[in-house]
This record gives C-alpha cells, structure tokens and sequence, in this order.
C-alpha cells in the first residue's frame, strides 16, 4: 500500500497521482488533504510518515506546493527517508543509492506528466544490493537525532 499525501496546493494534483496508482493496479491509502480549503502540510505529511515507518504502508508520496516542507516533516519521522525529487536521475538515485522509502514533490515546480513519470520510475526502481549503498543506508539508521 502507498500511503499519499498533500496540502490544498496540491491538491488537484494528488487526486491525479492517486488515480494514476490505482490504474496500475496499486492500493492508494489518502491521508489527505480532502479539500482546496486552506491547509498546512505538516498535518498531513505526518501521519502518512508514521504510516511509512510503521510498516502500515510500504512508502509514500508527499506533494506540497514545493515539496520541501512535506520532506522536512516526513525526515522527522525515525526510519523514514523521503527524498525531495523534481527529476527521472534523482528519482531513480534515490531509490538505488539510499533507498528511500517516500517521495516529495511540488505541485507547483512539476507539470503532471513528469511528476507521474517521476512517481513510476521511482516505485519501480529497487535498492542496489552494492555494499557501499547498504553500508550508507545503515550508518543513516543509527544516527540519534538528539545528537545535534
């Protein structure tokens, strides 16, 4: 299941990429926004996160008006690592190098065909199994976030 969710800049949008998920053939979770009322993103990226990290769903997608509050919140979350993506190279080198397990992207920064483009190649790609990459990916996890 893929856990989505917007703010009301991107709202017209999500309902676009939900549909496009459904079409091929995914189980869509909407932690909203439900309407073009104004709305502030944290209230939504958060419990689609929580969902992501909790293995409730197995990852997510986050569209704001820029994408990168949406990241910001979602990377507060312990497990999850949402990469900010506004091109195919970014989406796929997410997914390979760092494994990234969610997806932010801005509804006013991306035309509907690429971001769908971007949401495709990004679900599709898988983690490399290279050490470097599993090595990195681990030293991600036992990072203690009070450290700083």
């Amino acid at each position: 299941m893929i856990a989505i969710a917007c703010d009301s800049a991107a709202f017209d949008l999500k309902n676009k990429v939900i549909d496009f998920l459904k079409n091929k053939g995914c189980e869509v979770k909407d932690f909203g926004a439900f309407s073009l009322e104004p709305s502030d993103y944290p209230d939504f990226a958060l419990p689609a996160a929580r969902a992501v990290a909790s293995g409730e769903c197995k990852s997510g997608i986050l569209i704001c008006g820029t994408g990168i509050g949406m990241s910001i919140v979602a990377n507060k979350v312990r497990g999850i690592r949402c990469a900010h993506v506004c091109d195919l190279f970014s989406a796929r080198a997410t997914r390979e190098h760092n494994d990234a397990n969610m997806l932010a992207l801005g509804s006013r920064i991306l035309d509907e065909e690429t971001a769908l483009k971007i949401i495709e190649l990004f679900l599709a790609t898988p983690f490399s199994t290279e050490e470097r990459h599993v090595r990195r990916v681990e030293k991600i996890f036992k990072i203690d976030a009070n450290l700083f």
